[in-house]
């Protein structure tokens, strides 16, 4: 039989075709299959194992939940009895300051330089100044090399006023002044704007530095308001204008607060304090260089007010008392101690979450500390356990390596005109 032809329009398509086939109900109809894993309400429930594996059953889940509570407890627990122990070291130390305040009155207040010829005495005072007499040794220690005499602060104090009444005083000094007071030592609340006591006395003393800089042609720099505020909690208001003009002659102080024209110093010192870490700590040395993290990155944050933005009161009056004695070394001293104490925090492997940690702004560490309580308005590395007995505990280790002569060859070679 011959087959049928078609004009080429009317041939039949094969879509057309199984167009017109009937649809079953199993082909048309498309059921979700079931899930595979746990459930929403096993995700919901499971506190103790990531999502992606098996679930527990809730009797393991429990006690799993149990452990975990009881881990934190004790953890809790060893850190409460952590922060006593180091509570009950710093008072037996007080304690000790005072019994011994007959040696200070006998041996050391008549001349001090006797401390760097006896042990005895370098020891005493490194376990710190009585508060009593922190103002008469401080001032002694800093000394007067530029032979300023008291009336010196009445002098600069009387042309800032003059300069503040007519308005020629640079606003934009002002104002950086203000933003620099507002975060000094807020802890203690005595510099406060609005209700600190010693506010206006810290202004005065501000002001009157940068009139004393003005013909060297420097202006404000950021930090030196802790520096005049540590002074003044110790020091009457003339004598620590004296004070502090002196202590910037150091040169280490000089060279962060010395503007431009002292930024070859400054890289000096940064060069010093690498080669210092690669020899003491040389895993976070890498770490740094791996990440590209030089000591521009923290070390101004720390030198320039004297650690007082990052390490509590208490510590920093105690390095205080030992910087003032020892000199720019034990700067670099005491900057290498808060790196050891933070060591086991200073593996991240994100270059952005290692800069925040320095810069005392880890969101877990801080996250912590809200929990459990504690003031945020310290020094920025208490949330990280950095306290003043940790650190000495890192300073006083440093006894088997640490030379001075060490130092004395690193600045020869970094900084020959010093």
């Amino acid at each position: 039989m011959a087959r049928p032809v078609y004009p080429e329009s009317a041939k039949p398509t094969s879509s057309s075709s199984t167009s017109q086939l009937p649809i079953s109900s199993s082909q048309g109809s498309h059921k979700p299959s079931r899930a595979v894993g746990p459930s929403v309400f096993q995700k919901v429930v499971s506190k103790t194992r990531p999502h992606f594996l098996p679930p527990k059953s809730r009797e393991e889940d429990r006690k799993h939940l149990a452990d975990w509570e009881a881990m934190m407890k004790e953890s809790r627990a060893a850190e409460e009895r952590r922060r006593k122990g180091l509570q009950q070291r710093r008072m037996a130390r007080e304690l000790n300051i005072e019994k011994s305040m007959h040696i200070w009155e006998k041996d050391i207040l008549p001349d001090w330089r006797v401390v760097h010829r006896d042990p005895t005495l370098r020891k005493l005072w490194w376990n710190g100044v009585p508060t009593k007499l922190r103002c008469v040794m401080w001032e002694r220690v800093i000394g007067n090399t530029l032979a300023l005499s008291r009336d010196s602060y009445r002098s600069c104090l009387s042309r800032a006023r003059r300069a503040l009444s007519s308005g020629v005083f640079p606003l934009d000094i002002l104002q950086e002044m203000e933003d620099d007071i507002v975060t000094t030592l807020p802890a203690l609340h005595i510099f406060h704007p609005e209700s600190g006591p010693l506010y206006q006395e810290l202004k005065d003393v501000l002001c009157a530095w940068v009139i004393s800089r003005a013909d060297e042609g420097l202006g404000y720099t950021r930090g030196i308001s802790k520096l005049a505020a540590m002074i003044l909690v110790n020091v009457p208001t003339p004598q620590a204008f004296v004070a502090l003009r002196n202590l910037l002659e150091r040169h280490c102080l000089r060279a962060f607060y010395g503007g431009t024209g002292t930024k070859d110093d400054v890289e000096a010192y940064y060069r010093i304090f690498d080669t210092l870490l690669a020899d003491s700590m040389p895993k976070i040395y890498f770490n740094f260089k791996q990440h590209q993290i030089s000591p521009a990155a923290y070390l101004p944050d720390w030198l320039a007010p004297l650690f007082l933005d990052h390490l509590p009161f208490e510590a920093c009056a105690r390095l205080w008392d030992v910087i003032l004695l020892e000199g720019d070394s034990f700067l670099f001293r005491a900057a290498l101690a808060i790196l050891a104490v933070l060591e086991p925090r200073l593996s991240f492997p994100d270059r952005d979450e290692l800069l925040q940690l320095l810069k005392g702004q880890n969101k877990a560490a801080i996250e912590v500390a809200k929990r459990e309580g504690r003031p945020l308005n310290g020094g920025k590395y208490e949330i990280y356990g950095v306290d003043e007995e940790t650190l000495w505990d890192r300073i006083d280790s440093m006894e088997d390596w640490w030379r001075e002569s060490t130092w004395r060859r690193l600045t020869q070679r970094e900084l020959p005109d010093l």
